[in-house]
């Protein structure tokens, strides 16, 4: 369960203040607003790498305001994806588990595991840099979900996609809504999308 209580957050002269939602284990929640209306700095709040100055951050009741990104444990996947160009599909997936000290053993079977739901696994030794954009963003949905986050958090993930490859993005969305019970938060401008995925839409 994510809940956001009087968040108020401040950038130069920029505002976003009055932010309260909860999202349950299981639900799928679109985020929707005007370009400028501030979605993307509270999803960059609830995952945090934006400071809040006032109100409340809640991870399954533990007041996570003030924790590090790491501390949090929640999977994030920024608009532009931010991989690891230089590394294989394989690496990049396993980077969070690398870093939370897993063995190579099981940092290849979870890496394996995500790569078969999310149909990468004949992908796993390529550059990441030589990808399409629509299997970038499945090993960018990879990277977040392999520690186990109970909160996905995802930035306009089908903004830059054409329409056919952003229609398997959203057959592939609709998989991990009904596969796997975390909360997950979608930011989009895309009515048709958050009709097509959300158990719930919020306006800012």
């Amino acid at each position: 369960m994510l809940q956001c209580i009087d968040l108020h957050i401040e950038q130069g002269n920029f505002i976003v203040s009055n932010i309260n939602f909860k999202i349950d284990k299981g639900e799928y929640v679109v985020l929707m607003g005007k370009t400028g209306s501030g979605k993307t700095t509270i999803l960059e709040a609830i995952c945090g790498l934006r400071k809040v100055k006032s109100g409340q951050i809640i991870l399954n009741t533990i007041d996570v305001t003030h924790m590090t990104p790491g501390q949090r444990e929640i999977g994030y996947v920024p608009q532009d994806g931010a991989l690891f160009v230089t590394m294989t599909v394989a690496e990049n997936i396993g980077f969070a588990l690398k870093i939370r000290k897993w063995s190579k053993t099981k940092i290849k079977d979870r890496v394996q595991e995500l790569a078969l739901l999310l149909g990468i696994d004949h992908l796993l030794k390529r550059s990441v840099a030589n990808l399409s954009g629509g299997e970038k963003q499945r090993v960018a949905l990879g990277r977040a979900l392999s520690f186990y986050p109970e909160v996905l958090c995802l930035d306009e993930p089908l903004s830059a996609l054409d329409d056919a490859t952003k229609a398997d993005i959203i057959t592939l969305l609709q998989k991990l809504k009904n596969s796997l019970d975390i909360a997950i938060l979608h930011i989009s401008h895309s009515k048709e999308e958050a009709k097509e995925l959300s158990s719930s839409i919020l306006y800012l």
